[in-house]
């Protein structure tokens, strides 16, 4: 592996590092953990852009471009949807959680805890860089597709937070459970369709007919996103809460309705 292939893989995670130390400092400093949220997003998308767009070949191509445009999109629509969110809002209660949790140590294991999320943020950077770098004509089919599922997941998610929004504006909703529209299929949609963006990568990545077989390393960004959300950070944090917080509201909404993938209600 060249030199430069080397370096085109390992800036991205230097750029992930570096945003997530400042992550920290920010959560410390404002004593808001749920700050680290945001920087991920932009890191993510910034490191994206980056891998994009390396020189991967003698000229930028079009399928770079889309690639980085695509990017710029997710990381634009969900970050500032998080920020939003969170202006004068509390503390996430997944990382109030961790910061009873930690106690007099949690600015210790808040910082590597968010440079863990840097290490896995790298694989979905990855599948980005190999999307982009597909040699052959632009545009063709599989970017077509990848365009379509990439479409249908930034709607599908952009749907879900709106009507999660409006149930917690709702003065009826109070101290219940929002299990209706997308949330009657899921009871986690923003996840399953955050998801689905991921998803485009490597089908814009392996090509028409499979032609590209190193494409199929792009598989690792939806397989490390599902791990993310489904096992990791996303659902076990927050059901526990909701749990605690709901009480048996919940979980009969756990009993009636899928965690991720969605199903008729």
């Amino acid at each position: 592996m060249s030199a430069g292939l080397w370096f085109g893989l390992l800036s991205p995670a230097l750029v992930l590092a570096g945003v997530m130390a400042s992550a920290w400092l920010a959560a410390v400093r404002y004593r808001n953990g749920g700050l680290a949220d945001i920087f991920w997003t932009f890191g993510v998308g910034a490191a994206g852009v980056l891998a994009a767009l390396w020189p991967w070949h003698e000229a930028l191509t079009g399928r770079q471009i889309l690639v980085a445009f695509l990017v710029s999109l997710w990381s634009l629509r969900l970050g500032t949807h998080i920020l939003k969110r969170s202006r004068g809002a509390p503390e996430d209660a997944r990382y109030a959680d961790l910061r009873r949790q930690w106690g007099d140590r949690y600015a210790q294991h808040l910082f590597a805890f968010l440079q863990i999320q840097a290490v896995a943020a790298w694989p979905l950077v990855a599948g980005i860089a190999i999307a982009a770098a597909r040699p052959g004509s632009f545009p063709d089919a599989a970017d077509a597709v990848g365009i379509a599922i990439f479409a249908a997941g930034l709607a599908g998610g952009t749907v879900a937070d709106r009507q999660l929004a409006a149930c917690k504006r709702d003065p009826a909703m109070k101290g219940r459970v929002c299990d209706t529209g997308l949330w009657a299929w899921s009871r986690h949609p923003n996840y399953f369709f955050e998801w689905v963006v991921w998803c485009s990568w490597p089908a814009i990545a392996i090509g028409p007919a499979l032609a590209f077989w190193p494409g199929a390393l792009a598989l690792l960004a939806p397989l490390t996103m599902y791990w993310l959300l489904v096992h990791v950070s996303g659902i076990p944090p927050l059901e526990e809460h909701m749990e605690r917080s709901r009480g048996e509201a919940f979980r009969a909404y756990q009993r009636r309705t899928p965690a991720f993938f969605p199903r008729p209600p």
